[in-house]
């Protein structure tokens, strides 16, 4: 899983008929203190998020479809899976 932060939503007047019903966002992988970490992708969102969420991100084809509930439904790789309230980071030292 990744932290990320949804950074934007993909509008569509065309998409492949599987994808119906299911919206796309952009998201911003972020290290665990929240600063931006290499490049933004596309994801399924699972979890009801929107700009501005912190999310978990799951990038495997099985858990993907998995956390949409229907592991025959379309062929996705990345999903958003949880809305995160808050990251605590423990010192290790």
């Amino acid at each position: 899983m990744t932290l990320a932060l949804v950074i934007g939503n993909v509008v569509s007047t065309e998409k492949d008929p599987r994808y119906h019903g299911y919206t796309i966002l952009v998201v911003q992988p972020l290290s665990p203190d929240g600063k931006p970490r290499g490049k933004s992708y596309l994801a399924l969102d699972g979890a009801q998020a929107g700009v501005g969420d912190r999310v978990l991100v799951v990038d495997e084809g099985g858990s993907a479809r998995a956390v949409l509930g229907d592991e025959q439904a379309v062929t996705v790789r990345t999903v958003v899976c949880a809305i995160v309230d808050s990251v605590d980071i423990e010192d290790e030292g």
